[in-house]
């Protein structure tokens, strides 16, 4: 890569400020393209223009999705233990493919979320919403990311997967130490999870059943048990971390704006109003690797060379001024935003993870009626990486929970059928 000055740190300290501010000096710096740092002594290009970022969504020509052509992972510059391998690292699986490899994998993973019956996922979702607001629901508080947010997506997804009620639990505790536990804990909670769904293709090619495991591995393109396994892993890895922010900001909005709040009561919006407007302003995955040039060019005003990585700046570019009302009014009603991509590699599971944070914000609504932000909004933590900005916490206070008069004790089984 050639030197570019002023890289902008994507990581850090630099992060700590509001994103629009950030996007829009960015803007003026240096255009569509921003030269950034993902760490300390790593460079990429950062794609904030929206129509340079469906141009390089959509050209597999000059952008490969295979981070082995990578130059700083070539030349062994990212540590094995660097915290950017999980989304860097190569596998057999859909996200790192082009051409006809990622249209055979994808075909599969496409028809087998397609088979997610979606009533059957809205009684779950809420079956397991109603649970976790029932265990908080006598304090009158909660913290409704550690106590909600973050669980809510890995149950039903093992419960997707066709887990048993002994093995789900110990594979949500696993995932969540691959994203949330130190390098150690991390490589170590991957190969328990990676054993745990190795155990778990076996058992379903013993034993078929109704989920997702079971349609991957039947699929008609005859995908590998490996292949199995990688895209169960990106399935679950990659859309996780993104349905527990959509969740919790989406709650936080409705908490923190007034006018939107009462135009939702008053039915001139709908949650789903809210949802959107999360994914322009503010998208659960704010930033995602990778593209990788194939060879030199010029793009975005920028000399971008063979083996550069260019990151998709999701975020970046849905406030690009090209796009967004002039007069400033907020985006509703409009699903152009680039929040699951665009192109070949467009989100599979974008609908699904609709269904499960609708449902999701919906029980809180009905269940917690008087709910109240229990901070000022100014002193709500966040966690910030090179990828998204998400909420740390979201304290919550309420005095009159509605709860259901059913709620399960146990986790109920989805049918999912055809």
């Amino acid at each position: 890569m050639t030197a570019v000055s002023r890289r902008v740190p994507l990581y850090g300290a630099a992060l700590e400020g509001p994103m629009t501010e950030l996007y829009e000096r960015m803007r003026r710096e240096h255009g569509a393209v921003v030269p950034v740092e993902i760490s300390a002594g790593i460079e990429a290009w950062l794609v904030i223009g929206h129509r340079e970022l469906l141009h390089l969504t959509r050209d597999e020509q000059y952008f490969s999705h295979d981070p082995r052509r990578w130059t700083p992972l070539r030349d062994g510059r990212v540590p094995t233990n660097s915290p950017l391998m999980p989304l860097v690292g190569w596998r057999p699986a859909l996200l790192f493919a082009d051409g006809q490899q990622h249209r055979r994998m994808r075909s599969a993973v496409v028809d087998a979320l397609g088979r997610v019956n979606g009533h059957e996922l809205i009684r779950t979702v809420r079956a397991t919403a109603e649970r976790l607001v029932a265990g908080f629901a006598g304090r009158s508080e909660a913290d409704l990311v550690a106590e909600y947010a973050r669980i809510l997506p890995l149950q039903v997804v093992t419960e997707l997967l066709g887990l048993d009620e002994e093995n789900g639990p110990r594979l949500v505790e696993a995932i969540r130490d691959v994203a949330n536990s130190p390098t150690v804990a991390a490589t170590s909670a991957n190969r328990t999870m990676g054993r745990m769904l190795l155990e778990l293709i076996a058992e379903k090619k013993r034993r078929p059943g109704p989920d997702l495991t079971s349609w991957l591995l039947a699929h008609p393109i005859g995908l590998g048990d490996e292949e199995v396994l990688h895209n169960l892993v990106v399935i679950i890895v990659a859309g996780n971390q993104t349905t527990v922010n959509w969740i919790a900001e989406t709650t936080r909005v409705l908490l923190t704006d007034p006018a939107f709040r009462s135009s939702l009561a008053h039915g001139q919006m709908t949650v789903d109003d809210a949802l959107d407007l999360v994914l322009w302003r503010n998208p659960p995955t704010a930033n995602f690797p990778g593209r990788y040039a194939t060879r030199d060019l010029r793009f975005g005003g920028q000399d971008i060379r063979a083996g550069d990585m260019l990151i998709l700046g999701l975020a970046g570019a849905n406030a690009d001024p090209g796009v967004l009302p002039a007069d400033g009014r907020p985006v509703v009603g409009n699903r152009s935003h680039l929040a699951f991509g665009a192109g070949p590699h467009t989100c599979p599971a974008r609908d699904p993870a609709r269904l499960i944070t609708r449902t999701a914000v919906d029980t809180l609504r009905h269940r917690l009626p008087d709910m109240e932000i229990a901070v000022p909004e100014e002193q709500l933590p966040w966690i910030t990486s090179p990828w998204s900005k998400g909420l740390a916490a979201l304290p919550v206070r309420f005095s009159a929970p509605q709860l259901a008069a059913d709620v399960p004790a146990a986790r109920s089984t989805p049918e999912n059928r055809v």
